[in-house]
């Protein structure tokens, strides 16, 4: 009996396995030791098959930024979060993110460590933080349009890369130290957006208010 042709990748299952065998070599050898040869063998994929998708690293960093803010919507339940303060909400959608980024801390670490060093990579991954800012704003409800909404987004950003630093050395089993952060980070995003037309409320409750 003959045997069935083998199925080829699929594009999500390539992603996957280059994120992954990307995450392990920064984790044994640092990001900038790394280079997308070495990322296309560990993967078992033809470097070739990754150039259209990941023409550089920071297009793998990209691309697990993308898949944890389609984890962070996956997690959301709008019905059943609609009775929580904004803050609770915003806490429990950067809580999912990085449930989610947990399986690749390692690595994470490792970059973190090399982009503080490398000014131009770490330009390059703005973009696509940014998009992750107010993809986990809107999740939460919160308005990030106006003068409120951009200073509330700088503040969130502060608060997030605060918490992550945190989250990257959080040995605790129950990330106790990284959610005391984050709790601490968002009240000072509540204190910066008050002083400039009140605390942190999701877009209905801003236009309910302003009439």
């Amino acid at each position: 009996m003959a045997k069935e042709a083998r199925k080829p990748p699929s594009a999500d299952e390539t992603e996957a396995a280059v994120i992954d065998a990307a995450m392990r070599l920064a984790a044994d050898r640092g990001w900038r030791r790394v280079a997308l040869a070495d990322v296309a063998v560990a993967a078992g994929r033809p470097l070739g098959d990754l150039y259209d998708r990941f023409p550089d690293k920071s297009a793998i960093l990209e691309a697990m930024s993308r898949r944890a803010d389609m984890a962070v919507a996956r997690g959301a339940d709008p019905a059943a979060d609609s009775d929580e303060q904004p803050r609770d909400r915003l806490f429990d959608v950067v809580m999912r993110r990085l449930e989610y980024l947990a399986p690749w801390r390692p690595g994470l670490a490792a970059v973190a460590r090399d982009l503080r060093g490398d000014p131009v990579a770490g330009l390059s991954a703005l973009p696509a933080f940014g998009r992750s800012l107010r993809w986990m704003m809107e999740v939460a409800g919160l308005d990030t349009a106006g003068l409120r909404g951009a200073v509330r987004t700088k503040a969130f950003a502060a608060a997030y890369l605060a918490t992550v630093q945190t989250w990257l050395d959080d040995e605790s089993p129950d990330l106790s130290r990284t959610m005391a952060r984050l709790d601490r980070a968002l009240r000072r995003v509540d204190e910066w957006t008050s002083l400039f037309g009140g605390a942190t409320r999701p877009p209905e409750r801003d236009a309910a208010v302003q009439q």
